[in-house]
């Protein structure tokens, strides 16, 4: 007799454990190659580094072992080799800003941001250990919301808010300084899962048909129009286009998988457009960008100060520097670009590692998607399916909008590479996003009850009349 547990996963994390060694080995080796290209000898911390990155994939790993075993094992190990080849990348670029005499604002110490991944894993395993069911998160629907809107303002404070780059998106106390847009991102994806699957039927099943498609009624429309009116007042007070876009890109892809109507997407193509057509018109920030985007080559937008296509276009130039194969760890010359280590570390590793080194990393990107959407997809209820979905789609969103910016498919913006590029907020959120995404996968995976299978009744066994069966 064949019972349920014994077609369902196994709990062991052996295939995790033995993809972590090749993702271990990948950061460090990038590490001991820009350390002898540069200074020509082995880097002082290796070590250092080796130990540091090996001891937080273990933590993450014992620790699902103990309370999540059966969650996806690809997923800590592609986290573990982004990890490290930005740790390697923003290494690269501190050496060779350290050799100039002026060292720019941006330059970021490695050993700042191994502490930030430290950070980040920290919360990751509190995340694993005090949510113990996914759908614990749903009974604070609107408190995520209350908390995605108080951070999205925080910058905005007299006090503590930050203006950088002509964007105020940060908030400090002293030499620490926080994103909290990146953690806003994580309240907003948890309240639209728990406001979509309430109201689904409403969404989906009211409307009016127009050209093969159903479109919904005009007072179905108010959660559309919130979620594009918090990305407008985005761009509008704090200037800021990624946020923006991921925002609102976040909400129309949640709402379609909760809907299955193309008609959203159509609404939210249209509703953005039109702001940004709106907005650049009266908002010099925005049309900067645009003009960027459109004319990097020209010689008045690249000599403009600020806001000139400087940046792109150095990006652009070491990424067709780099060709293939790339000039190999230590040997480019990403420091030209500003904001190599953050904004622009793709051209950065387009440089040094080329097209081929960059697909690789994208499709390590890929297949953190792909494993987030399956995830969704083998959850039970309606609110864990809908998260898996929006937290898979933050990421690849985040990856489009960031390469899209950094080749010229849409303008620049300000958004960095999922835990690749330099920046704690970035990190501490996206270390969070992985723990929902295993403690996720390990609901999916984890078998039920055992059932025993009904045995077929024998046709001589007389039928129980309903008297007899109510008596």
């Amino acid at each position: 007799m064949v019972t349920v547990s014994q077609v369902t996963p196994r709990a062991g994390r052996w295939t995790e454990l033995a993809l972590l060694v090749p993702a271990l080995a990948v950061g460090i080796y990038a590490y001991l190659q820009v350390g002898l290209a540069v200074n020509g000898a082995v880097p002082p911390d290796l070590l250092a580094f080796g130990l540091v990155t090996a001891a937080i994939a273990l933590a993450v790993h014992v620790v699902l072992r103990l309370r999540a075993p059966y969650a996806d094992q690809v997923l800590l190990p592609i986290v573990v080799a982004l990890n490290g080849l930005g740790l390697a990348m923003i290494e690269r670029v501190h050496l060779a800003l350290q050799a100039r005499e002026n060292v720019p604002s941006w330059d970021v110490d490695p050993t700042r941001q191994m502490m930030w991944m430290a950070v980040g894993a920290t919360a990751c395993l509190a995340v694993l250990l005090l949510l113990r069911d996914h759908r614990t998160l749903r009974r604070y629907t609107w408190t995520f919301l209350a908390a995605g809107l108080f951070l999205l303002l925080l910058p905005l404070a007299p006090v503590i808010g930050k203006e950088i780059n002509g964007s105020r998106l940060w908030i400090g106390v002293g030499p620490l300084s926080l994103q909290p847009a990146e953690l806003a991102k994580i309240c907003f994806a948890i309240f639209f899962a728990g406001y979509l699957v309430t109201h689904r039927d409403t969404l989906t099943l009211a409307g009016r048909k127009v050209l093969g498609m159903t479109f919904p009624r005009v007072r179905d429309l108010g959660p559309i129009l919130f979620a594009w009116a918090i990305s407008v007042g985005v761009l509008l007070f704090q200037r800021e286009l990624g946020t923006s876009i991921l925002l609102f890109g976040l909400f129309i892809a949640m709402l379609y998988v909760a809907t299955e109507r193309l008609s959203w997407v159509l609404i939210g193509g249209v509703l953005t457009i039109g702001g940004v057509l709106l907005l650049a018109s009266r908002i010099g920030y925005i049309q900067a960008r645009i003009d960027v985007w459109l004319h990097a080559l020209d010689p008045d937008i690249y000599s403009r100060n600020p806001g000139g296509s400087g940046q792109i276009v150095s990006g652009l130039f070491g990424m067709a520097s780099g060709g293939l194969m790339g000039t190999g760890w230590g040997e480019g010359y990403p420091q030209l670009t500003y904001s190599a280590n953050a904004d622009m570390i793709v051209p950065s590793l387009g440089e040094e590692l080329g097209l081929t080194g960059l697909l690789a990393v994208l499709m390590l990107y890929l297949v953190f998607a792909q494993r987030g959407m399956r995830t969704a997809i083998g959850v039970r209820d309606g609110f864990g399916k809908l998260l898996g979905c929006g937290l898979a789609f933050i990421v690849a969103l985040q990856c489009f909008v960031v390469v899209g910016g950094a080749t010229r498919v849409i303008p620049l913006s300000g958004l960095t590479m999922p835990f690749l590029a330099a920046g704690g907020s970035s990190l501490l959120a996206n270390w969070m996003i992985l723990a929902l995404l295993l403690r996720l996968s390990d609901g999916a995976r984890r078998p039920g009850p055992e059932v025993e299978p009904a045995l077929p009744r024998d046709p001589r066994e007389p039928r129980a009349s309903v008297a007899g069966a109510a008596g």
